[in-house]
């Protein structure tokens, strides 16, 4: 049974709401406005007071949020504006609107890069992300998130931090990466007890629970939202409370504990059509449309799951859309429906495909990389900072000693001796900056050749599933028409010539496709791979190459440094076909003292090796990135007219 990948708000926006206020407070709060002149203190009583709003009359609380954003306008005052979406987007949210939420928090990112303020551009790009997860785009989410990561830790806003590890715990959840995602979430909540906040303990701890709900630990997931429950009713938050059902249901139908499961949805629903939050209407009914499949309860499940996709469908929430489908199909096949239970079967994959392709998780890979990056690039300009700074102090002390030194022998000797300190810290220092370039280089690099990797993976796999079976359809189908055609000779000759071509075109495509990364490279390792490709080379008639192996296992490297030991060996096998005029290669591997020693040799016309000193071509750019990248050591012979010889020593 396919479950949703998140139910609740696991993720946080930047408001400023305050805690619900009764009636007669609310009378007051419309007094003090009333009576107050027009300056910024009104509107801050007119979003106080729409804010008494929210939940039970939303058009209310937007025509206050308008007043005050109108006022601020009259007035010039940035803050109000900031406020205008802040307490804005809360509305929206709460109606499913997260396009409109959208534009409106990049209008605030725009408003806050030109005013210069970090903690005010943090808050907009946590926002602008919050809109993104909404919609299902979590390489959106995640390059808001990490953004505002970067600003908060610049500023050492304690809070901001918080919700970025949150929300970034939040989108692994959403990709299935739930140890990830738990990771994150638990370091937010020791933000969050530190700051003694019960709300976002309450945010953290709904994401910890729902990374553990995933990886099957429900009992403690379960005991997780019945904290939830609790802080949501100490701090008076009905979506708190929701959060601690949902999860709590959630569990208790994983435990096979149906009646209390269904019991919570129905609760949720109910609460939720009060308060006007049809995501959580949505959410319960996915969760108890499950419950009743589990029953076979196909009567009861019906109308639930038609609910749940005219809210997904409304709210435009792709992903639970996908598992909303996906549960039709399952009903569908129950009540022996099949064609009804296919069609709703292909809605899932397609949208399934939209949404967990493997861009998705590959770009917030890179994404977290690129904030790496960053992060060394920051600590680098510190680092030469410090040094200027420590030159001017220097300088300015030797300026000192020097007026000082015919009257204290003993002030040049320590002059000297602060001197020798300085010279030591200015080396040490730019030891720092010189390994901090290195990390950042191999970072660069490391996002650069997987990036390459993974896009030859996708390619290869497009052309050899994707146009190469259709292809292989479409001579299937010829070969069919064939018996059924009456043709004269001269057609008959065209038809076989043109199924001879689709023949090539399939074994051409396939063989593109296996350049671009080899099945037996994923499925058998780097030694068949290689043998694979130097026989390759030698069917072809262009170079015999000769494979030999010694101390070889299938496990003996990771992934990424067998494709990246192909790619060499690909290339300077590849160069020895284009330059060397050779007609006989060797390619060796062979295992020892821990070790694994490689030889590339030719019997070609060789070449002065001091040329390679000023070559700036792509393939030996190429070999040398990816040689830096797998930490080996390269040894390169050759003199005209005797081949040439390359050695590669790594590592095991």
């Amino acid at each position: 049974m396919n479950k949703r990948l998140f139910y609740c708000l696991p993720f946080f926006l930047i408001t400023l709401s305050l805690f619900a206020q009764n009636t007669s407070q609310r009378d007051s709060l419309r007094t003090r406005m009333l009576q107050s002149k027009e300056d910024s203190s009104r509107v801050l009583l007119y979003y106080q007071y729409g804010e008494q709003f929210e939940q039970s009359n939303p058009d209310t609380a937007v025509y206050y949020y308008k007043k005050a954003k109108s006022l601020s306008e009259k007035l010039q005052y940035k803050e109000g504006l900031r406020l205008y979406t802040s307490y804005y987007i809360v509305i929206l949210n709460n109606q499913g609107r997260f396009r409109e939420a959208l534009n409106l928090c990049r209008e605030a990112v725009v408003l806050y890069e030109k005013d210069g303020n970090k903690s005010n551009l943090a808050a907009a790009y946590i926002n602008v992300g919050s809109e993104w997860q909404y919609l299902s785009d979590f390489e959106q989410a995640a390059a808001s998130y990490l953004k505002a990561k970067q600003l908060s830790d610049e500023i050492g806003n304690k809070k901001y931090q918080r919700v970025c590890n949150n929300n970034l715990a939040s989108v692994f959840n959403a990709l299935q990466q739930y140890e990830k995602g738990r990771s994150y979430a638990v370091t937010a909540l020791g933000i969050a007890e530190e700051l003694k906040d019960d709300y976002s303990i309450a945010s953290s701890t709904i994401n910890i629970a729902t990374s553990d709900f995933y990886l099957k630990r429900y009992r403690q997931s379960l005991e997780l939202y019945r904290k939830v429950e609790t802080l949501g009713k100490k701090i008076n938050d009905e979506i708190i409370i929701m959060d601690g059902w949902m999860g709590m249901a959630d569990n208790y139908r994983e435990l096979g504990n149906y009646e209390e499961a269904v019991q919570y949805y129905k609760k949720i629903i109910v609460r939720s059509v009060q308060s006007n939050t049809p995501e959580y209407e949505m959410y319960a009914c996915m969760g108890l449309s499950d419950t009743y499949l589990r029953k076979k309860q196909t009567t009861e499940a019906a109308p639930v799951i038609e609910s749940g996709i005219m809210l997904a469908q409304q709210m435009g929430s792709k992903n639970e859309l996908r598992d909303l489908y996906l549960r039709a199909a399952e009903l569908y096949e129950l009540k022996n429906d099949t064609r009804t239970a296919l069609n709703y079967e292909k809605k899932f994959r397609l949208l399934n495909d939209s949404i967990y392709n493997e861009k998705n998780t590959n770009t917030i890979q890179q994404l977290e990389a690129r904030y790496e990056f960053e992060k060394k690039e920051a600590q680098i300009r510190q680092l030469e900072t410090d040094k200027r700074v420590q030159q001017l102090t220097i300088r300015q002390k030797n300026i000192f000693n020097y007026i000082l030194a015919g009257a204290a022998t003993a002030l040049v000797f320590i002059c000297l001796l602060l001197y020798r300190t300085y010279t030591q810290k200015q080396k040490l220092q730019q030891q720092q900056i010189a390994e901090l370039e290195k990390e950042k280089q191999l970072l660069a690099a490391e996002a650069v050749l997987q990036g390459q990797e993974e896009e030859r993976t996708r390619l290869a796999k497009d052309l050899h599933d994707g146009l190469g079976g259709m292809l292989s359809g479409i001579k299937y189908s010829f070969n069919s028409m064939k018996g059924n055609l009456v043709l004269t000779p001269d057609n008959a000759n065209a038809f076989e010539r043109s199924m001879d071509m689709l023949d090539s075109s399939i074994k051409e495509l396939r063989s593109v496709a296996h350049n671009l990364m080899p099945e037996s490279l994923l499925k058998f390792g780097l030694d068949t791979a290689l043998k694979d490709f130097c026989d390759s080379i030698t069917g072809s008639g262009v170079l015999k190459v000769s494979y030999h192996s010694f101390g070889m296992q299938k496990e003996l490297l990771d992934k990424n440094t067998e494709i990246t030991l192909y790619r060499i060996i690909q290339e300077l096998i590849n160069n020895t076909i284009k330059h060397a005029g050779a007609t006989e290669a060797i390619v060796q591997l062979q295992v020892h003292e821990g070790k694994l020693e490689i030889t590339v040799e030719d019997n070609g016309k060789g070449f002065d090796t001091t040329f390679l000193d000023g070559v700036k071509g792509i393939g030996w750019s190429n070999i040398k990135n990816r040689i830096e990248y797998i930490k080996a050591t390269l040894s390169l012979t050759s003199q005209p007219g005797k081949g040439t010889s390359v050695q590669l020593l790594i590592n095991i």
